[in-house]
């Protein structure tokens, strides 16, 4: 969720049923060098609890020198990215790369575990490809290490975030280690939240791109699990309210400059599926003021639009 889960994004979630949140994944070699950007990534309030941090790294050294500086935050549990995907990310032997070294992914998760004052916890998927599905190997080795729970996406890093996620391979991770694993991999909706937890055998699951315009899906998947009565869709007047909320945090933590520009996104995001917006959406892509924005969101109130 590079890009997304900053302080404002958290905060409106939060009040929608998220108990539990990870800032956006944090460059270890950046957070060396104290980037003002990097750390203000890490802001957070006193309602953004629980809260953990991921790091991003692929060298020791500079993993220790990130280590010293997160302990003078506030944050509940450290987490490590052995997951993402992304081709500069690997190019630099980081992320999902370090499926292909376990020994090294085991290295640094045993001086994260050494280091940290708090839980650490580490990010896997299933596997390199379809070939190399070691993720069971992987965590056993990350256990080993001392970590206190396993996340794992359902997807090897060839597959991104496309095709299928195996649910056989999550299963396999949960009984090859007895601390807690946390299943990740299309939780968009209550119903394949349901089919998660069925499937795989997992103490608990992880939403991140079902959140993306639809802080409601947290609420949803309680009752769901629960027992309790299906939560109707928002209605188009709420997801306009929500989406001023969550623009007007934009603004006031990043300014209107920047704010305006990353809540162009969720624009998009919070109405996909909407009828009669594709003009709303195509001028959000341009939006440079805070009345502007305002406008568009109004907007989409004019024909009644629906999902």
């Amino acid at each position: 969720m590079a890009g997304i889960s900053d302080l404002p994004f958290r905060s409106l979630n939060r009040r929608f049923g998220c108990e539990f949140a990870f800032v956006e994944m944090i460059n270890a070699r950046s957070l060396g060098y104290r980037g003002r950007k990097t750390q203000q990534m890490l802001s957070c309030a006193e309602k953004d609890r629980p809260l953990g941090i991921q790091l991003l790294a692929g060298e020791n050294k500079w993993l220790a020198r990130a280590l010293d500086i997160v302990e003078e935050y506030d944050f509940d549990l450290l987490d490590f990215n052995a997951a993402c995907p992304a081709r500069k990310v690997i190019r630099r032997g980081e992320g999902a790369g370090l499926l292909k070294e376990p020994r090294k992914l085991y290295s640094l998760l045993k001086l994260m575990v050494n280091a940290s004052s708090r839980p650490v916890s580490v990010k896997l998927r299933t596997g390199w490809d379809e070939h190399s599905l070691n993720c069971a190997d992987a965590a056993r080795y990350a256990e080993d290490a001392g970590v206190s729970a396993v996340f794992i996406h359902g997807r090897t890093k060839e597959q991104g975030y496309g095709g299928s996620v195996d649910y056989g391979a999550i299963a396999g991770v949960k009984r090859a280690v007895s601390v807690p694993v946390i299943a990740s991999g299309d939780v968009l909706s209550p119903e394949s939240a349901v089919k998660m937890f069925r499937e795989t055998g997992c103490d608990g699951i992880l939403v991140a791109r079902g959140a993306l315009g639809n802080p409601w899906i947290f609420r949803r998947i309680y009752r769901r699990l629960s027992g309790g009565r299906e939560e109707k869709w928002p209605s188009t007047d709420e997801i306009c309210s929500v989406m001023k909320e969550h623009f007007d945090a934009c603004v006031d933590f990043y300014g209107e400059k920047n704010g305006v520009v990353i809540f162009r996104k969720f624009f998009a995001w919070y109405t996909k599926g909407m009828r009669h917006v594709r003009a709303l959406r195509e001028k959000a892509c341009h939006v440079r003021s805070r009345e502007e924005m305002y406008l568009l969101i109004a907007g989409i109130l004019a024909p009644e639009n629906e999902r």
